[in-house]
C-alpha cells in the first residue's frame, strides 16, 4: 500500500510538473512573459523604426523565436523590447554591427535615406552578405538608390512595403510586396512570413513600392468616396449602421465600407470609433498619394481622382487633421458642409 501510495504521489508530482511545464512555456510564448534569449534557436534580426506599424511587426518577429536588435529615433519607442530582454542599440549602424538581417520601417524617403546612408546609417557598419529588407513607403527611385549603395558594400537591399493597417499588424495578417532579386526572395520570405499572412514577389527593386503605392491612392479614393456615400445617406435620413449593412450587401462594398468604415459608432475597433486615433495618419496618406503624383507625371499617367484625393489629403493636414487616421475625411466633409 505505502508503495502504491509512492507510485501514485510520484505520478501526481509528474503530471503537476508538466502542467507547469506547459504554463511556462505558454508564458514564455507571450510577449509581455519572460522572454529567455539564451532558448532562442533564431540568429537576431535587426528592426529600425518602432512605430505604429513597427512596434507590432517586431513583437511578431519576437513571438516566432526571433531576438530583436531594436533602433528607433524616440527612445521611448524601444522600453516595451527592452523590457523583456531585448538588445536596443544607439544608431542603425550599432544595429547593422550585431545584426546581418535587418527589417526597416520608416516614414519617409528621407528618414530611409538617413537610416542607411547617413552619419550613423546602416551602411557605415553593415556586414558583407546581409539582407536588408525596407518595409517603409518610399519613392521607388529611393529603394533603387539605396539597393545600389548597398550593392557598394556587399549587402542585399529588398522593398518591402506592407499593407493592411495597425490591424494587421498586430495581427501578423500584412500584405508584404516585395521588390529586388528573385534569388534574395525566400530568404526575406522567411521573416516577412513571420508578420505576415502574403507575401508577394513583385520584380526587381521598386516594384514592391510600385504596387503599395498603387494601392494606396486607390485607398485613398475609395476611402473618400465611402466617406461621401454615408455622409450623404445620413443628410437624407438614413440610420448608418443600416446604410452600412446595405453598401457591404451591393455593389459598392469595398475595404472602406466593410473593414474600416470612417462612420463614428458603425464599427468596433476601428480609429473611427476612437476619435480617429491610432491607424494610418492623414499626413502618411497624403505622402503616399504624392509618391502617387510624381509618379503619375513621370510616367505620362492620367490620374484625375488621384490628384484631387491628394489635394483633399493636404487640405486636411492643414486644417489640423495630420495626426488623425485617413479616415477622418468622414469628418472633414461634415465640416466643411456647415461652412
Amino acid at each position: 500500500m505505502m508503495a502504491a501510495a509512492r507510485i501514485l504521489r510520484g505520478a501526481a508530482s509528474s503530471l503537476l510538473c508538466r502542467s507547469r511545464q506547459r504554463r511556462d512555456a505558454a508564458a514564455a510564448a507571450a510577449f509581455a512573459g519572460v522572454c529567455s534569449r539564451t532558448m532562442a534557436s533564431k540568429t537576431p534580426v535587426g528592426f529600425i523604426g518602432l512605430g505604429n506599424m513597427g512596434n507590432p511587426m517586431a513583437k511578431n518577429l519576437v513571438k516566432h523565436g526571433y531576438p530583436v536588435i531594436a533602433y528607433d529615433v524616440f527612445p521611448e519607442a524601444c522600453k516595451e523590447f527592452q523590457d523583456v530582454g531585448e538588445q536596443v542599440m544607439a544608431s542603425p549602424a550599432d544595429v547593422a554591427e550585431r545584426a546581418d538581417r535587418i527589417i526597416t520601417m520608416l516614414p519617409s524617403s528621407l528618414n530611409a535615406i538617413e537610416a542607411y546612408t547617413g552619419p550613423t546609417g546602416i551602411l557605415k557598419k553593415v556586414k558583407k552578405g546581409s539582407l536588408l529588407i525596407d518595409s517603409s513607403t518610399i519613392d521607388p527611385a529611393v529603394s533603387k538608390e539605396l539597393a545600389k549603395e548597398a550593392e557598394k558594400m556587399g549587402a542585399v537591399f529588398m522593398d518591402a512595403p506592407v499593407s493592411g493597417g495597425v490591424g494587421a499588424a498586430r495581427a501578423g495578417n500584412l500584405t508584404f510586396m516585395v521588390g529586388g532579386a528573385e534569388q534574395e526572395f525566400a530568404a526575406a520570405k522567411e521573416l516577412l512570413g513571420c508578420m505576415g499572412s502574403n507575401v508577394v514577389f513583385c520584380g526587381a527593386v521598386g516594384t514592391g513600392q510600385a504596387a503599395k503605392i498603387c494601392n494606396n491612392m486607390l485607398l485613398a479614393i475609395g476611402m473618400i468616396g465611402t466617406a461621401e456615400a454615408m455622409n450623404l445617406g445620413i443628410r437624407l435620413g438614413l440610420d448608418p449602421k443600416l446604410l452600412a449593412k446595405i453598401l457591404n450587401m451591393s455593389s459598392g462594398r469595398c475595404w472602406s465600407s466593410d473593414t474600416y468604415n470612417p462612420v463614428p459608432g458603425v464599427m468596433e475597433g476601428v480609429p473611427s470609433g476612437n476619435n480617429y486615433q491610432g491607424g494610418f495618419g492623414s499626413t502618411l496618406m497624403a505622402k503616399d498619394l504624392g509618391l502617387a503624383q510624381d509618379s503619375a507625371t513621370n510616367t505620362k499617367s492620367p490620374v484625375p481622382l488621384g490628384s484631387l484625393a491628394h489635394q483633399i489629403y493636404r487640405l486636411m493636414c492643414a486644417k489640423g487633421y495630420s495626426q488623425k487616421d485617413f479616415s477622418s475625411v468622414f469628418q472633414f466633409l461634415r465640416e466643411e458642409e456647415s461652412l
